[in-house]
């Protein structure tokens, strides 16, 4: 198979130190606004935290108004790009999956799944004065400017940063949309991971209620409970995203993406892409680029 090319223009000229994390004033960030502002696919984790000012930030092909107290929480693979003023600042905090990896005995199952299912819940949301967490973000900011190289300081990092998941679990559990320990819930879970494995193999929905043992209508329930779509719906909307993805983040052919997709003829991949975009990839990929 052809293997997709990814690049990161952020990631290009930025490496992580030993530890895995790493803290930014949005303010600093502004100096790098030229490569910044395009839209780009992310190879981390990304917590922004807005503090002051009012703009818009690109989520995935989509514009979202953010302000002061505005959380964006971003995962690996996501499309991101900021939309900069001298107005704006607060921190983006970085982090690889390894250090997320090692966080997670920390870090409730519930909340992982709220913050990086982005296809469950939104990438933004409001965080409150009075709940002082971004008095956290300051300490972990101060910490980690503080040029120590020892294992307290990776010590209090990795608190702060627990203490901070904890903080932005506790606000997400006022919300609505708050995942709840459920069968359903599990098994939508278990048919995205499959999806995203073998979406190349198929997009037919009797597939993946056969790989998980139920059946297409039960998947289908599921997936308008929790989802609001239907299950050949979810699966268009994977695909495309993918899609959109891999265009605007490489100079691969539509030709060749067809293939990289999953289908068997390039013209039936530029159809597919038509119908649920009204664009053809050519057309999509000059739109954004």
């Amino acid at each position: 198979m052809i293997e997709q090319k990814y690049y990161n223009e952020v990631c290009q000229s930025y490496s992580f130190n030993s530890k895995g994390i790493e803290i930014l004033r949005i303010e600093d960030l502004y100096r790098r606004r030229e490569s910044l502002e395009k839209p780009h696919l992310l190879d981390f984790y990304l917590f922004i935290f807005y503090t002051e000012g009012e703009s818009d930030h690109f989520i995935d092909f989509s514009w979202n108004k953010v302000k002061k107290g505005t959380l964006v929480y971003l995962i690996k693979g996501q499309i991101n790009a900021f939309k900069f003023n001298k107005d704006l600042k607060g921190y983006a905090i970085l982090f690889t999956k390894d250090y997320l990896n090692k966080q997670l005995n920390k870090i409730p199952k519930e909340a992982f799944v709220c913050l990086f299912t982005p296809n469950l819940y939104p990438s933004t949301f409001e965080i409150p004065e009075s709940t002082r967490t971004i008095n956290y973000v300051d300490f972990l900011f101060d910490e980690y400017s503080n040029n120590k190289d020892d294992s307290s300081q990776g010590y209090i990092i990795d608190s702060l940063y627990a203490i901070i998941f904890a903080k932005i679990e506790q606000l997400k559990k006022h919300n609505t949309l708050y995942p709840s320990k459920s069968t359903k819930l599990s098994l939508f879970l278990k048919f995205e991971q499959l999806l995203e494995e073998e979406y190349q193999i198929s997009r037919n929905a009797d597939y993946y209620a056969k790989k998980l043992n139920i059946t297409y209508q039960y998947l289908n329930q599921i997936c308008k409970e929790i989802v609001n779509q239907s299950t050949k719906q979810f699966i268009d909307s994977f695909v495309i995203l993918d899609a959109k993805r891999r265009l605007i983040n490489s100079d691969i052919k539509s030709s060749e993406l067809a293939y990289v997709m999953g289908f068997e003829e390039s013209t039936n991949f530029v159809k597919y892409f038509k119908k649920h975009t009204t664009f053809t990839p050519n057309q999509f990929k000059k739109l954004h680029i």
